[in-house]
């Protein structure tokens, strides 16, 4: 490509409205470094792009010396290689001295990144890099493998609450439960539509193309079927014996699927691995209006929608959120630092069968903090 072909479409991608957008909450490193890259995952169509904008301003950074590209730019299609990279480089580096900020959207696109990153990892020169890409494998496991001890992670999710609320002043939880924090969704005239979009996308675009799937419809049911389900134990046997799948198919298809940021797996809480492994999982959706768009009617309820939402801040503050169950369940279990913490959620007030899971809880676990209550009233401290 030309030099100067490419420097208008670098051009062309420089946010100009960065600053008008609305603020990610999400965990990022304290400052920028030349020999690590700065990885932001996250599922489609959650805002990485739009996070990737914020970042100068985020890091007061000189917008003269940030370099942006999408790489599923179509004009770049015939030369997504390393030697695009290097180009890249060559382009804008005039002054040695001078930092240099390039932020790849996309960047699973172009072949041979990998190597182009270590590259320049292991002499740096004054460039600073953080990346973009849709599938997590992609990031933390091709990344780790070809960057070990090289990169930083940034997890961003759809919009919380707060972020909801910003784009949509005066709207309330129920609003949220109803319309779920993807961004674009929620100022389309059929959101409904979008989000069925995005999830064929996720699933064939980001689980079906890795697993290299003979049967697409077999992938899409168990998807469907883990959103119907949300919040409900299930068992790889008993999705294998809905299915028609195997057991390893069903776990390899389960993987993929989290990976890809479009579900998530809630464990059994036990100090022993083996019972972890052992027991029943709950999952959960990476959106609650994202469940709802592609699920049957009868599976619309608030009631799951907020345990998801509970669900899914919990695990963006402490990374493992778990479950128990002994006859009666207590929806999520936390270790906040060594502290064991239970957490019951419900629409309105506390059921007998919260009082008698905790029961059974505080048993097992008589060291364990008091409980949280989560309800559609103090919700939003959480969200």
């Amino acid at each position: 490509m030309e030099n100067d072909a490419l420097n208008a479409i670098l051009r062309e991608w420089s946010p100009a409205t960065a600053s008008k957008s609305i603020y990610r909450n999400v965990r990022l490193p304290a400052k920028l470094h030349p020999d690590l890259v700065l990885a932001i995952q996250g599922v489609r169509r959650c805002g990485k792009s739009t996070l990737l904008s914020q970042l100068p301003l985020h890091y007061g950074l000189d917008p003269q010396n940030c370099y942006y590209c999408n790489f599923e730019d179509p004009r770049l299609s015939d030369v997504l290689d390393h030697r695009l990279l290097y180009q890249i480089l060559d382009l804008v580096k005039t002054d040695p001295e001078r930092p240099c900020y390039f932020f790849f959207d996309e960047i699973q696109e172009v072949k041979n990144w990998e190597k182009f990153l270590h590259q320049q990892l292991e002499r740096p020169k004054n460039h600073f890099f953080t990346i973009t890409g849709s599938n997590a494998s992609l990031l933390s496991g091709e990344l780790a493998t070809a960057l070990t001890g090289r990169h930083l992670k940034a997890e961003l999710y759809p919009f919380n609450f707060k972020e909801f609320q910003a784009l949509c002043p005066g709207k309330t939880l129920q609003d949220y439960l109803l319309s779920g924090g993807f961004p674009r969704a929620l100022t389309d005239n059929a959101p409904q539509l979008l989000l069925q979009e995005y999830f064929s996308n996720i699933v064939n675009k980001d689980v079906l193309m890795r697993l290299s799937a003979r049967n697409p419809k077999a992938l899409m049911h168990v998807a469907k079927m883990l959103f119907d389900t949300c919040g409900s134990e299930l068992s790889y046997r008993k999705i294998a014996a809905v299915t028609g799948l195997s057991v390893d198919t069903v776990q390899s298809y389960l993987h993929e699927l989290e990976q890809a940021y479009l579900l998530f797996t809630c464990h059994f809480f036990s100090f022993s691995e083996k019972q972890r492994v052992i027991k029943n999982k709950k999952y959960y959706p990476i959106d609650p209006a994202l469940r709802s768009a592609v699920t049957s009617t009868f599976n619309r309820d608030l009631g799951k929608s907020l345990e998801t939402l509970v669900f899914l801040r919990l695990k963006q503050r402490y990374k493992e959120v778990y479950y128990f169950s002994d006859q009666a369940e207590v929806d999520f279990v936390v270790l906040d630092g060594s502290a064991i913490v239970p957490y019951q959620v419900s629409l309105e007030s506390v059921q007998p069968r919260h009082e008698k899971a905790l029961e059974a809880f505080y048993q097992a676990y008589p060291q364990a903090q008091n409980p949280v209550f989560i309800n559609l009233e103090n919700a939003d401290t959480l969200l």
